[in-house]
């Protein structure tokens, strides 16, 4: 029988994407936790994955353009703020902007295997 893991988030390293993007991860087979890290003005491109997503903004705000509108930003978005959360099923395409600095907590069903490999280009840029 597995055994249960304790993990401090301090504790956990700290992955720099970008300049403006960073984030810890801590996975199970079928589940990954990740504190991402963004700074105001922060773009998360326009993406889309199989796995579910719940992102829980702990601070800040994203902006989120969803489905057609992830390709072709304009009026039709999503702001979620501290205390919110957004579930986000597979297959929905997604971009988000901060709108200030934000700290949010994204939790994904299968784990994501592009974050774990660290084939994930399109989070990162110039550091």
């Amino acid at each position: 029988m597995p055994s249960a893991i304790k993990h401090a988030w301090n504790a956990t390293d700290l992955e720099q994407m970008s300049s403006l993007i960073s984030r810890k991860l801590i996975h199970l087979d079928r589940l990954m936790l990740a504190q991402v890290f963004l700074k105001t003005g922060a773009v998360v491109p326009a993406h889309e994955h199989h796995n579910e997503q719940g992102t829980y903004i702990i601070e800040g705000c994203l902006r989120f353009w969803l489905g057609e509108h992830a390709d072709a930003p304009a009026d039709e978005y999503v702001d979620i703020h501290a205390g919110e959360v957004l579930m986000i099923p597979g297959g929905v395409r997604h971009r988000a902007l901060a709108l200030a600095d934000t700290l949010d907590l994204d939790v994904f069903t299968p784990p994501r295997e592009d974050w774990l490999a660290r084939t994930d280009d399109y989070l990162r840029g110039p550091k």
